[in-house]
């Protein structure tokens, strides 16, 4: 059983296949260990679109009863919904979804109250010992079962953090079948705003493309239509909502780096001074500017944990990582991708610019993005590489993730997954042919 659950349960949430990996007997159990570990008396548990949520939630909040907590059912929801539910309600949550997995699959991602978040280091491997070593807490009194609606109450909050105001913008919306189509609905019907919606319709089998808007192919579709409609900006989030990624009005896709720039100018300007959060991968164009705007930038690996811990350390106001994830401290200081998503049109509503000039000063530097090379042995490809690029001249090398590589002109990482036999590739350089030499330089050695 145990060897069973090292596969699903991973570094911060359960993922795997339904019913092989992940059923309703597991999902009673898990959430059954879930309130012995929290030692939670009330929790709240929300699910996605897949169409073994409804059955896997359910016997996840079984399991919490049997232990003796009281749980607050919100249905359906984005993961920031779940989020925004813990922090507004204060007490631990379960969301059910497997993000951007493909339909077979699904999973949960668990807080503690106020959206802290649960990972390996913070409770999730006590869940997973407790579940294989067949623990069962069984309270003298069971919990109570209530639902509640706060779709409306989380799209006041996120309105109410970045408001809207200005010109009339059309946009378009690429829900991918996923929670935004529930979200966006209940949040940009509130904003002045034409909304072109595509794939708004909940469906866990994902049957237009995949909710993975990381993947440049599943963007082709809004890339299109912001064409096609002569759209002001195009959002497009993954199946559980808490990932954003824009397209411009050229129907150009935009870097999450560009628009973590933005937003931190963004909050810097309410929070003067503020501490803002970057992950090492993130173009150096963010730290840059947060400097110039009298910030000060941290860098962090890469990963929501380590982000969310440095976030609480430091006070940030805010964290943006590559990968489409911004996290806020007016929100618990977890991600939202219709938060990040409310601060771009609230940016591009109060100029009459297109949304690329908008953008512009946050465009500095010619980025990669992440190359993955499948190699049997990582640490070994790592250490050739240190040998090779330790001697040459202005560089400096960093191990806070994997690799990196830092010269005044370019620089490079180069990091193992954690899940696969990959090394992953992020370089930029100050211009697009420095970029290609250095990126093409380490990818030869990579796969030599």
């Amino acid at each position: 059983m145990a060897s069973d659950l090292s596969a699903i349960f991973k570094a911060y949430d359960v993922r795997g296949i339904v019913p092989d990996q992940l059923d309703a007997d597991l999902a009673r159990r898990t959430g059954n260990a879930f309130v012995a570990v929290t030692g939670a008396e009330r929790i709240v548990v929300g699910y996605d679109m897949r169409p073994s949520s409804p059955e896997l939630s359910g016997a996840f909040a079984e399991g919490a009863m049997e232990a003796g907590a009281d749980v607050t059912m919100i249905g359906l929801a984005s993961t920031d919904g779940l989020y925004f539910a813990s922090g507004h309600l204060d007490r631990p949550g379960a969301m059910f979804t497997a993000s951007h997995n493909p339909a077979q699959y699904n999973g949960i991602k668990m807080c503690r109250a106020q959206a802290a978040p649960i990972g390996m280091e913070t409770g999730l491997a006590e869940i997973r010992d407790r579940v294989a070593a067949g623990e069962a807490l069984v309270a003298e009194a069971p919990g109570t079962l209530e639902t509640q609606d706060l779709l409306t109450a989380y799209a006041d909050h996120l309105l109410g953090l970045a408001p809207v105001t200005g010109r009339r913008l059309k946009v378009v919306v690429d829900a991918g079948n996923g929670m935004a189509g529930m979200t966006a609905p209940a949040v940009l019907g509130r904003v002045d705003a034409e909304v072109v919606p595509l794939y708004f319709e909940l469906d866990g089998t994902f049957p237009n493309h995949e909710a993975n808007p990381i993947e440049p192919a599943n963007l082709v579709d809004l890339q299109q239509a912001v064409r096609e409609h002569g759209a002001d900006i195009g959002l497009a989030f993954d199946g559980d909502a808490d990932r954003c990624f824009l397209v411009d009005e050229r129907g150009e896709l935009v870097s999450p780096s560009v628009l973590t720039a933005l937003i931190a100018a963004r909050e810097l300007a309410k929070h003067p001074g503020a501490t803002v959060i970057h992950n090492l991968i993130t173009s150096r164009a963010v730290p840059e500017i947060v400097t110039e705007l009298g910030g000060t930038p941290v860098r962090t690996r890469v990963g929501h944990s380590f982000i969310k811990a440095t976030m609480a350390q430091t006070d940030a106001i805010f964290g943006g990582e590559h990968s489409g994830h911004f996290y806020f401290r007016d929100f618990w200081r977890a991600d939202s991708g219709m938060l990040a998503a409310l601060h771009a049109l609230a940016a591009l509503a109060e100029t009459d610019a297109p949304l690329s000039q908008v953008l512009a000063p946050y465009t500095r530097h010619a980025a990669s993005g992440e190359i993955n090379s499948e190699v049997a042995d990582q640490q070994a490809v790592l250490d050739r590489l240190e040998k090779q690029w330790g001697s040459v001249a202005d560089v400096t090398l960093d191990h806070l993730d994997g690799l990196s590589v830092l010269h005044p002109d370019w620089w490079f990482n180069v990091r193992a997954s954690n899940t696969e036999p990959l090394l992953r590739l992020n370089a930029e350089g100050k211009d697009d042919q420095t970029m290609r030499r250095i990126r093409d330089e380490v990818l030869a050695a990579i796969r030599n």
